[in-house]
């Protein structure tokens, strides 16, 4: 099997080459992002840990970002995957190709990013580095695994199907366990019995993130039925088409959007913290991570926003040859970002300042919670905004998929 990703690797086009360097740059940031957070945090030191989940909070948008992007590969890359089929290969074979692919840019990317924080950081613990490598590299093969499960690759070129899925269970579960690890970090602090402080670092990480993942991917059937409610109020056909396109497949967005909502959900709970804190510094380093974790959630955005047009391109050349006009189909792809963006961040702001406010309400005062409201809101609009702005942003996008050609090709 390594043998034919390397020859099939020869063959790779000029963009599946520029995906390929993003997923194994975007592991490498995550590993020094993650190394970095991790030696920073010092539970003697509440700045310190401030100044170490800045800089750990980086690395889960880029893991998203490289996610998406192998989605967008496995969905693209047609001509290599139809040539493995005429060889005889299964589609179980096609998919195990996505996962050694994606393990193997993974394990080159962190191992990358782990030499440099080696280097840049001489007198730091080096105990976390195994384990993150570790951690990322298992990240990239199911990434590569499960971005195959929608294609079919035949001989004759590659089908995208879409599953169509509601809310689940394990999405709850998930925030549970989110809780779970999160309220033991904060009890035994130092004393976690796996790592010392390292391991309570890593765990109330995990612990925030499965909170916030499990929290957006619940908030499947408020995406639904908000999106129904717009649909039946509706007043212009772009906003009933918008609609009707996010209730069809509401997982999908809070999926992409999820990155969005860790970044709300930080933005909101460090704006109730810094009501009642000091740490200035470490406030400032926060709210600059929040803002490139923002502007990387966009990319991730605007890599969903290129899958899900290659999913409708049919529907909308259809839509466009039959007289509907580009920038009517560009307000749906606008309207869509509003309607499935508002729950989500909604829920992931709420989230934010109930993590904070909840376990010291008894001596939070009124003006501190003030500030941590105007927060959220604010965070929230930032949010919906930047998923909106992306949705303008796809213009050209949307642009290459109303061509006639998609209808004669019949793909």
């Amino acid at each position: 099997m390594i043998d034919v990703l390397r020859m099939l690797n020869r063959g790779r086009s000029r963009p599946e080459r520029v995906r390929a360097w993003l997923v194994a740059a975007g592991a490498g940031v995550a590993a020094f992002l993650v190394c970095t957070g991790i030696s920073l945090a010092d539970f003697r030191d509440e700045g310190g840990s401030l100044t170490g989940l800045a800089l750990g909070l980086l690395a889960f948008p880029v893991a998203g970002l490289v996610h998406q992007a192998n989605r967008l590969a496995t969905a693209t890359r047609e001509r290599r995957l139809a040539a493995l089929r005429l060889a005889g290969a299964a589609p179980g074979d096609v998919r195990r190709l996505g996962a050694l692919e994606g393990g193997w840019l993974a394990l080159a990317g962190s191992l990358a990013g782990a030499v440099v924080y080696a280097l840049t950081h001489l007198s730091g613990p080096l105990t976390p580095v195994p384990f993150v490598v570790v951690l990322l590299t298992v990240g990239g093969v199911v990434s590569g695994a499960r971005a195959g499960r929608d294609v079919i690759a035949s001989p004759l070129g590659v089908i995208r199907r879409p599953r169509v899925r509601g809310p689940r269970v394990r999405d709850l579960l998930l925030a549970l366990a989110g809780v779970a690890l999160l309220v033991t970090g904060l009890v035994v602090r130092g004393g976690f019995p796996i790592g010392g402080k390292y391991g309570t670092a890593v765990a109330m990480a995990a612990g925030l993130v499965l909170l916030v993942f499990g929290l957006t991917l619940a908030a499947t059937w408020l995406i639904r039925g908000y999106a129904a409610r717009i649909g039946r109020r509706a007043r212009s056909p772009e906003t009933l088409l918008a609609a009707r396109l996010v209730e069809s497949d509401p997982r999908a967005w809070a999926r992409a959007l999820s990155v969005v909502g860790l970044t709300v959900f930080f933005g909101a709970g460090a704006g109730a913290q810094q009501a009642v804190t000091g740490y200035g510094h470490a406030h400032a380093l926060v709210d600059l991570a929040l803002l490139v974790a923002l502007l990387t959630s966009a990319a991730a955005l605007v890599v969903h926003q290129a899958e899900e047009l290659i999913d409708l391109r049919r529907s909308f050349a259809a839509l466009a040859a039959a007289g509907v006009p580009e920038r009517a189909l560009g307000r749906v792809l606008v309207r869509q970002a509003f309607i499935a963006a508002l729950p989500v961040c909604a829920v992931a702001a709420v989230a934010g300042v109930a993590v904070v406010v909840f376990p010291v309400f008894g001596i939070y005062e009124a003006q501190y919670l003030v500030w941590a409201l105007t927060r959220a809101v604010a965070m929230t609009g930032i949010g919906v905004l930047t998923a909106m702005l992306v949705a303008l942003a796809a213009r050209p996008l949307l642009r290459g998929a109303l061509h006639l050609e998609t209808l004669r090709a019949g793909h």
